[in-house]
């Protein structure tokens, strides 16, 4: 799968963009990956800016992060919890 580009979300900032980075249901940080930009469109959304990398790169990228792997094509995410609820 290494030389298939990834379309990865990203966090644009004022002076360059990072990783967007997600938790898995068991907490642990995840980088997440879409084989198509219409992909990570249909669960993230059409306004989530993205980069194309490879998986070596983005492996190198995460690689001291302390993140558990790369999802690939996620179905969807998960709504942020409120802790304070009822």
């Amino acid at each position: 799968m290494s030389d298939v580009p990834l379309f990865v979300p990203v966090l644009a900032g004022r002076y360059g963009s990072s990783l967007r980075l997600f938790r898995t249901a068991a907490g642990k940080r995840t980088a997440v990956a879409f084989t198509s930009p219409l992909r990570l469109a249909s669960v993230l959304g059409s306004e989530q800016q993205w980069v194309r990398l490879s998986e070596p790169a983005l492996r190198g990228m995460i690689r001291d992060l302390d993140v558990v792997g790369i999802l690939v094509d996620p179905a969807g995410t998960m709504a942020r919890t409120n802790s304070g609820a009822a």
